[in-house]
């Protein structure tokens, strides 16, 4: 299966259509206020007509409830859920049920063993993301643009779609894959002039830099990334 790149933190029409035009396989809008890529209802409902069918719509939130859930699935139709906090496996597989959209699990990375949580949802998501653990005193727990330790996933294979996040930018992304091999990449600060504020050239930039190493790498993930 072909790369999938997710385009993340959009709140503008100018980058949304940058991030599609490039050939962006998933375009991310946060619902998180403590975020400076929150999205409010009305813009980002504006902003889902515009994908149309030209991506797949992924709707972040931290620690939802599930009036929240329903707000955000209202607002943009999204294809996959990006739970993105401390939600448990039970918790996952309760609101899937629920609002009947398939799920996105990031998990936080920053040793081996934290590779330990993934058997926990591999029964509740339909696919994994893997980010860098964020600081304590952090107030939001992705979008840092903090790396973690690739070479910890080097040779694993989850059990189900992984996707990798944390810190990357057109020129990391092709050694991420090359030692990674995941179904997927995810990139949000990597793309950004300021917190909040995505370049389209720097969106451009990366869509590129993650084909061609594709290409030159010969990615093949090593858990099917088939489904959402």
């Amino acid at each position: 299966m072909p790369l999938l790149i997710k385009i993340c933190g959009l709140s503008t029409p100018d980058t949304l259509d940058a991030a599609l035009d490039a050939g962006a396989d998933m375009v991310g809008f946060v619902f998180f206020r403590p975020s400076p890529r929150h999205l409010e209802f009305a813009a980002a409902r504006a902003l889902a007509v515009r994908v149309g069918d030209r991506a797949l719509k992924v709707a972040l939130t931290v620690d939802a409830d599930e009036t929240w859930l329903a707000a955000c699935i209202e607002a943009v139709g999204p294809g996959l859920l990006q739970f993105h906090g401390g939600e448990t496996p039970d918790a996952v597989r309760a609101m899937a049920a629920r609002c009947k959209v398939p799920v996105m699990k990031a998990l936080a990375v920053e040793t081996a063993a934290d590779l330990a949580r993934v058997a926990d949802y591999r029964a509740a998501a339909d696919r994994i993301l893997f980010d860098a653990r964020a600081p304590k005193d952090a107030t939001r727990p992705g979008g840092l643009g903090k790396p973690f330790d690739w070479h910890i996933l080097e040779n694993l294979d989850p059990g189900l779609p992984f996707m990798l996040s944390g810190g990357l930018d057109a020129g990391n992304v092709g050694a991420a894959l090359g030692i990674t091999r995941p179904g997927g990449v995810d990139v949000s600060s990597g793309v950004e002039r300021a917190p909040g504020e995505k370049d389209a050239d720097k969106i451009r930039a990366f869509i590129r830099a993650a084909r061609a190493g594709e290409a030159m790498t010969g990615t093949h993930p090593r858990s099917s990334a088939s489904g959402v």
